[in-house]
């Protein structure tokens, strides 16, 4: 029998002065209350001698399709954690499905952040594996464990394999929205598009192609809290179990070194984060992510500086919506760790990461062995500044975005009359109207779909052309919103228009008919209108209430930022360290 084990196990825990000690190392009640429940689930007093407790922050869900496979890769961290002499308990952390949520996954991103942080914060562990994987819980993912700063690993669940339809690779969302256009104009029929619905997802993982999932993955390792490697390997690719494996390993050495997040995502690792997102053809959404991560760290990030930034980086991962291949061999080709060495200099090399080595020491040995997926500097699949770019102006004071290479260049520089709705439905319910007046070169608005407005700025700013113009083949034109868009959407979307309408900001003001102007190379938005002409409409507009009265969606209208500051909740900004509360017993 072992019956003595806990008494001396947890003189011993005391002693080490260990967080989890707190609970299992006190002689008293408090800790007979901990040792006891963890005898309930079949543990001996082995599990609490002193060894860290490292917790799997699981995002699994069968409500998230791309998670759904996380369950399994947690039991690979769980014998990484226990081989390295930790003990393992799994929990399960609120998961963001980005086909099923409404009003949108962007909605729930805080509330995960703050839940992570409150879990951890409250419960008996010394370190924290993070298993993610679809588009929002990534970055909550960043975000918690930035704020309780205990130390912590991310380990993201990869893409999936190659979309195969017809004898060609397809990819998703950027052969989604090409299908549905086509679709809608008569080019696909019902047979073909069902067929190839049937062919585009054939594995477990996220989207294969750079859109937010694997932008925010790649984002993950270049701030140093992911293996090297990790970003890009396809979800069932065998050594992905093997890297959950040492994922669990690294968790239990980086809680016995007691090295945190912001020990490793430093300002440098944030300004490597963005020189990687774009020369990688990241997702849009990136930008609000690491606003939003940044604030968490205390770390001060602007917009201006991301453009700045991004502009001195070419693209040189030839990969979907911005390329043509995608995240399968984009790994092959080497990854995230091969595109980094090509940077060179560009990065700060010299920062800590979580294999315990400086970046510079973790790609010293990385290799391209694809040039045709991760081009040299010398040979980019598109020069400097083909990234995302920030633009301002009277329609967008505090900024918004739009992603160069996405787009059609000729549409860059443009004026052309505006057509306005003032909600996504008012214009879905005309988008297929022959009669609607609009032509190629008009500027299409749609508002109300911003962090506040809609509530929770969806993924709608790539919203479909009308119908008359997909009839008379014009598959581009510029487009202007409060909303996100998807990382696998393509097209001149400018985004994340700062104020938002909701709040008064001069999106609300422009009306159709006013001239437009969108001036990339100068990072110019404007709308062609006095400014006595704005203060007089500024004054007729009518007031904004509040659409949600309780619950989640009230708290989060009354304290969410607008876009260039992140979209996080004004008052979950910052970190508020690792201790817990007072135990009640």
């Amino acid at each position: 029998m072992i019956s003595s084990a806990p008494s001396k196990g947890a003189t011993n825990l005391g002693s080490t002065g260990s967080r989890s000690g707190e609970w299992f190392g006190d002689g008293g009640k408090s800790g007979f209350i901990a040792r006891h429940h963890m005898r309930q689930m079949g543990l001996s007093g082995r599990a609490f001698d002193g060894r860290p407790v490292i917790g799997i922050a699981n995002t699994w869900s069968e409500l998230t399709p791309c998670n759904a496979h996380l369950r399994t890769l947690a039991d690979s961290v769980r014998r990484g954690i226990q081989q390295a002499g930790g003990l393992a308990l799994e929990f399960p952390v609120l998961s963001l499905g980005e086909p099923f949520m409404r009003p949108s996954t962007m909605m729930f991103r805080n509330l995960m952040a703050m839940e992570l942080e409150e879990l951890v914060r409250a419960n008996p562990l010394d370190g924290v594996v993070a298993l993610t994987g679809c588009d929002k819980t990534t970055p909550a993912a960043l975000m918690g464990l930035a704020s309780v700063n205990l130390p912590a690993i991310m380990m993201t669940g990869g893409p999936m394999l190659n979309g195969r339809f017809r004898g060609r690779t397809v990819g998703s969302g950027t052969d989604i929205w090409r299908m549905t256009e086509g679709l809608r104009t008569g080019e696909v029929t019902e047979a073909e598009f069902t067929e190839f619905e049937s062919c585009l997802n054939r594995s477990a993982g996220h989207c294969m192609t750079m859109g937010t999932a694997s932008t925010m993955a790649s984002i993950t390792e270049a701030l140093g809290m992911q293996l090297p490697g990790a970003a890009a390997l396809p979800a069932v690719d065998s050594r992905r179990m093997v890297l959950a494996e040492e994922t669990g390993a690294r968790a239990v050495h980086l809680a016995r070194e007691g090295v945190r997040p912001s020990d490793i995502m430093s300002r440098a690792a944030v300004e490597n984060a963005i020189v990687v997102n774009t020369a990688i053809g990241g997702s849009t959404n990136a930008i609000v992510h690491l606003l939003a991560i940044a604030g968490r760290l205390n770390v001060d990030l602007t917009l201006d500086e991301i453009d700045r930034i991004g502009r001195t980086v070419p693209l040189l991962a030839d990969v979907m919506p911005s390329g043509q291949f995608l995240m399968e061999e984009f790994a092959y080709a080497g990854g995230v760790p091969a595109l980094m060495k090509q940077l060179g200099d560009r990065l700060h090399r010299e920062v800590l990461t979580v294999t315990g080595q400086s970046l510079g020491e973790n790609i010293a040995t990385a290799r391209v062995d694809d040039s045709r997926v991760i081009r040299s500097v010398d040979d980019p699949v598109q020069p400097a500044g083909s990234g995302t770019a920030v633009v301002r102006g009277n329609l967008a004071p505090h900024g918004a975005v739009i992603k160069v290479s996405a787009a059609e260049p000729r549409l860059l520089t443009h004026s052309g009359p505006a057509v306005v709705f003032d909600t996504l439905e008012e214009y879905q319910a005309v988008v297929d109207d022959e009669d609607l007046d609009i032509t190629a070169d008009s500027v299409l608005i749609v508002r109300g779909c911003g962090p506040r407005g809609y509530p929770g700025m969806p993924e709608v700013g790539n919203f479909p052309l009308p119908k008359k113009l997909l009839n008379q083949g014009v598959r581009d034109m510029v487009r202007i919103s409060d909303a996100r868009m998807s990382g696998t959407a393509f097209g001149a979307c400018v985004l994340h228009v700062a104020p938002e309408s909701a709040v008064g900001g001069p999106l609300a003001l422009v009306r159709t008919g006013d001239i437009v102007s969108l001036d990339v190379a100068n990072r110019r938005l404007e709308m062609l209108v006095s400014d006595t002409e704005l203060a007089a409409r500024r004054i007729a507009l009518p007031p904004q209430p509040q659409s949600a009265v309780r619950g989640w969606s009230a708290l989060y209208q009354r304290h969410v930022m607008q876009a260039d500051t992140g979209a996080d909740l004004d008052f979950l900004v910052g970190s508020s360290g690792d201790t817990p509360g007072r135990s009640p017993f």
